[in-house]
């Protein structure tokens, strides 16, 4: 059985996805599983044990030159390299036009399908068409964390009904620096931000406990805020060199835990299975935090949380982690 997921972006979506991987993993234990995604996020899955073939596409680089004869032979060679095979299921994870119309590119076994989102869930991506694009539109709740429709779409879609708490199955390192705790400050939408004095007092608490503080950075506007809270905290302070989503990952892993806002960081820290604190300034921990996990939390919710509720949170995590991340 060949099986192709379609899930691009964004990076918490992508990430939030890897569950599925692992769910068609035991109910199809011999089945072949590939996966196109966005080229910057293909590093990332191609860690997914179990994922055969990654398949990056170039969607966000295309569109700035559709018509170069680069990005023409590009695509050539993109839907070449996608039509080597044949599928019996092509899943459509992002529920949006453009990535039904790439499934829809995908060639077919002759008793193969292929299946989307058949309506709306709050707080999630979907675009209508998509029900005329592909072949069976399933069923979603109105309600549902990202993870759960996530896995409940591939389970409708191959006949299953997916149990237990979702498994990331990625290839990574244990951690080893328990004293760094990485702050997940960066951010697309600003109604996702956290105080740039609440970072800096909560810095002074974790430092004060004996802790280092590790800032990436993703652009200019985030090393200039980096430096800022570097010089403010002092030398227990790591700014990360800009680097690739994969080498993140392994910088991610091998710390004692993060605390972050609702981003795709805070996603790959759960992936990661570390201790974690998410800030959310606004409702939508019930769709994107951590769930059925001791040691990863969200806090905030209507407004941006106070420092010492995201420092009580972290003490509650590390206490629960203890046994296994922290000893």
């Amino acid at each position: 059985m060949n099986i192709l997921i379609v899930k691009m972006s964004s990076l918490g979506d992508v990430i939030q996805t890897m569950p599925v991987v692992q769910d068609l993993r035991q109910q199809f234990p011999d089945a072949h599983i590939d996966w196109m995604v966005e080229e910057a996020f293909a590093p990332l899955v191609d860690r997914v044990q179990g994922v055969r073939r990654v398949l990056p596409l170039a969607q966000r680089r295309w569109r700035k030159s559709r018509w170069s004869e680069a990005t023409r032979r590009e695509r050539k060679h993109f839907d070449q390299h996608l039509k080597q095979q044949s599928y019996d299921a092509v899943i459509d994870f992002q529920g949006l036009i453009k990535s039904a119309l790439e499934a829809r590119c995908a060639h077919l076994n002759p008793d193969g399908f292929s299946a989307t989102y058949g309506n709306r869930s709050d707080a999630c991506g979907y675009e209508w068409p998509v029900q005329l694009l592909l072949q069976r539109k399933l069923p979603m709740p109105e309600r549902i964390h990202a993870v759960a429709r996530y896995r409940l779409l591939a389970g409708l879609a191959m006949g299953y009904e997916p149990q237990g708490q979702a498994v990331y199955p990625l290839h990574r390192s244990l951690p080893t620096e328990h004293s760094t705790v990485v702050f997940a400050h960066g951010t697309t939408r600003a109604d996702n931000e956290w105080n740039e004095a609440n970072w800096v007092a909560l810095g002074r608490r974790l430092i004060d406990s004996g802790k280092r503080i590790a800032l990436p950075h993703a652009n200019a506007t985030e090393l200039a805020l980096v430096h800022r809270m570097a010089q403010a905290l002092g030398d227990q302070v790591d700014i990360w060199p800009r680097a690739n989503l994969s080498e993140v990952m392994n910088r991610m892993a091998a710390t004692g835990g993060v605390i972050g806002v609702d981003s795709g960081l805070s996603h790959m820290a759960v992936s990661l299975d570390l201790p974690h604190v998410q800030i959310f300034s606004q409702p939508r921990a019930w769709r994107a935090g951590p769930v059925g996990c001791s040691h990863q939390i969200a806090v905030g919710g209507e407004a941006a949380p106070e420092v010492h509720t995201v420092w009580n949170a972290w003490q509650s995590v590390r206490h629960q982690a203890s046994g296994t991340h922290l000893a």
